[in-house]
């Protein structure tokens, strides 16, 4: 028990750095692909055919392409472009726009749930497409898109340790710095273990709150 202890308290340093790095990348790439993917949503249930081509092919490609595939493309490939990008702003790249691909789909059934009547009543009261979408179809669809939508942060933050294997210094790149430092990899690991089941906890008790706070308010 006591080394187990000392791996922790005399890496504290390594392992804050770790997993600070590790929760910025998971709140950029949350805000960034929340974003972009709704944006993406609102093109697969656009009326305009080139729109809906848009966001349909950006998601067959995205979402049916492995997510160090992404990484590697922004780290090895952009660079021979001369785009110079450091690699954390490359990683919140990577996810944010892999991440969107999910979102979009999420969004999509999501506005699939609501009667169609509801938009055709606005439309009747001469509302645009984007009134439509944003003050009528959005907010009612909230409720079905939530639970799916926690589920894809999830798993994006589980993500994230993609990011090590490309010069990140994130929790998932502390096991090959403990391993130069002779550490037992077994208790470096079940650490790793307990930082990120400390913070997918709070994601999972939010999504079941709302889940119960909206079965109530139906």
């Amino acid at each position: 028990m006591t080394d187990f202890l000392k791996v922790l308290t005399d890496h504290t340093d390594l392992f804050g750095t770790g997993f600070a790095n590790t929760v910025k990348l998971f709140l950029v790439g949350a805000v960034g692909s929340l974003l972009l993917g709704t944006l993406l949503g609102a093109f697969r249930v656009s009326p305009i055919p080139a729109l809906r081509w848009f966001g349909a092919a950006y998601v067959n490609v995205v979402r049916n392409t492995p997510l160090t595939l992404v990484f590697a493309f922004l780290v090895f490939a952009v660079p021979k472009l001369d785009v110079n990008i450091d690699y954390f702003p490359s990683a919140c790249i990577a996810v944010t726009v892999y991440t969107a691909a999910f979102v979009c789909e999420v969004v999509r059934a999501g506005v699939n749930t609501v009667a169609p009547g509801q938009a055709e009543a606005a439309r009747a009261l001469g509302m645009t497409f984007d009134q439509v979408l944003g003050q009528v179809i959005l907010p009612q669809a909230l409720r079905a898109m939530v639970p799916p939508l926690m589920s894809v942060m999830i798993a994006m933050l589980k993500n994230t340790t993609i990011a090590a294997g490309f010069s990140v210094l994130e929790a998932g790149a502390i096991p090959a710095y403990m391993a130069e430092l002779g550490e037992p990899q077994f208790y470096v690991l079940l650490w790793i273990t307990i930082g990120f089941l400390i913070l997918i906890t709070p994601l999972v008790l939010l999504q079941r709150l709302l889940e119960r706070k909206w079965a109530v308010a139906r």
